[in-house]
């Protein structure tokens, strides 16, 4: 932030006192990185505030509240300084299928100034969330109980993943379903011919692999694909059956490293 900068906590505090209604500020300091969850978990954002919040670790956020129970969410941005993110909170009390088909209110990125800032949000994001709102409430309204359940796919074949002995994570190429080829590119695995496998590179962390392999069990699931976890003791002869880590969202101290762009596919982590 600039020479002579107000505090975060500051800062939030004074944009809440500048939007139109009574609004509050309630600013959280993270002494874990599992305290961010409870709210982040409600982001109502499928642009960059959701792509800064999987991809980097908070020390701390805002959580401003404001009449009719509406909520945003404030936090620094990675990468550019003097600026924060800004984003509204899913609203509390509906079921998801409540939320199907109504556009996200994505968030914006706003200045160091509490005032553009202020008049930024005013203008920008509470018109189209307060749309989005409404969209969800008559949803709800129409369909209060949520659709019956439609079994899943049949699995008709599957994909191992297998852990090397030089350290890497993949899949023998011959044992991948053309089908399945796609998912994989997408979570970040790179074809290697002269290996004979789809491998996930080295600078995959533990937590950015996790995170990958649990994207990849979700893309095969609804292909009817299914996803077998071959374990180093698998070299003794046990193969083990298992699905993705539920983690709800994930990072690193720094950024989680982009997988291999796909040439017919852009890949974007949830």
């Amino acid at each position: 932030m600039p020479r002579n900068s107000i505090p975060f906590e500051v800062f939030a505090f004074q944009i809440a006192a500048r939007l139109p209604g009574d609004w509050t500020s309630e600013y959280r300091l993270h002494a874990s990185y599992g305290e961010q969850f409870p709210i982040t978990d409600r982001l109502w954002d499928a642009g960059h505030v959701d792509w800064a919040v999987s991809d980097y670790v908070l020390g701390h956020d805002a959580v401003l509240t404001g009449p009719a129970g509406q909520e945003l969410y404030i936090r620094e941005r990675p990468l550019h300084r003097n600026q924060f993110l800004v984003a509204a909170l899913e609203p509390p009390g509906f079921l998801p299928h409540h939320f199907h088909g109504v556009p996200e209110p994505n968030g914006i990125a706003v200045t160091a100034d509490p005032v553009r800032a202020a008049a930024a949000i005013t203008r920008r994001l509470l018109p189209r969330y307060a749309r989005a709102v409404e969209s969800v409430r008559e949803q709800a309204r129409q369909r209060p109980d949520p659709p019956a359940q439609r079994q899943a796919p049949a699995e008709t074949s599957a994909v191992t993943l297998v852990r090397y002995e030089d350290g890497l994570l993949g899949a023998p190429y011959g044992s991948v379903p053309a089908e399945a080829r796609d998912a994989l590119y997408l979570s970040g695995f790179q074809s290697v011919p002269d290996q004979g496998a789809f491998l996930l590179p080295h600078e995959s962390g533990p937590v950015a692999t996790a995170v990958r392999i649990q994207v990849l069990a979700n893309r095969l699931a609804k292909l009817g694909i299914g996803l077998n976890y071959r374990h180093p003791a698998a070299a003794l002869g046990t193969t083990v059956v298992t699905t993705a880590p539920a983690l709800s969202r994930t990072a690193t101290g720094t950024a989680l490293p982009s997988p291999a762009a796909h040439p017919r596919s852009p890949l974007r982590l949830r």
